[in-house]
């Protein structure tokens, strides 16, 4: 599994006014995913784009053109949603679809830090 470098940077462009501390990019699930808050908010496996909306817009994100559920697991994932190619390489939809993440995450409680284990003396 890989992802799609041209989506990446065109979601770096719509990502890149945000704070280097609250935006950072991370390889999961065999792809990469664009994490705000240390939440992921979108994501690309393959050249699928990943939207995370949670339950309440799942609906929503898959009337998007080109949106299937996600089915990483082999069933889908309520609130993740793939776009395909289709979608997303038209910029509106991409815009929507980053939004609808951003949107997501931004309601979700924030992370609590990991405290640093102490060494063994």
């Amino acid at each position: 599994m890989g992802y799609n470098e041209n989506l990446a940077e065109k979601l770096r462009i719509l990502l890149a006014s945000r704070s280097k501390k609250d935006y950072s990019e991370k390889k999961m699930f065999g792809g990469l995913s664009f994490m705000i808050g240390g939440k992921m908010c979108v994501g690309i496996l393959n050249d699928d784009l990943v939207l995370r909306v949670g339950a309440e817009r799942n609906d929503e994100a898959l009337a998007l053109p080109h949106a299937r559920p996600m089915d990483f697991t082999g069933k889908p994932m309520k609130g993740f949603v793939y776009v395909g190619p289709g979608g997303w390489q038209k910029d509106a939809i991409l815009l929507k679809c980053v939004e609808m993440g951003i949107d997501y995450v931004s309601l979700l409680p924030a992370k609590k830090r990991k405290k640093k284990a102490q060494q063994k003396k």
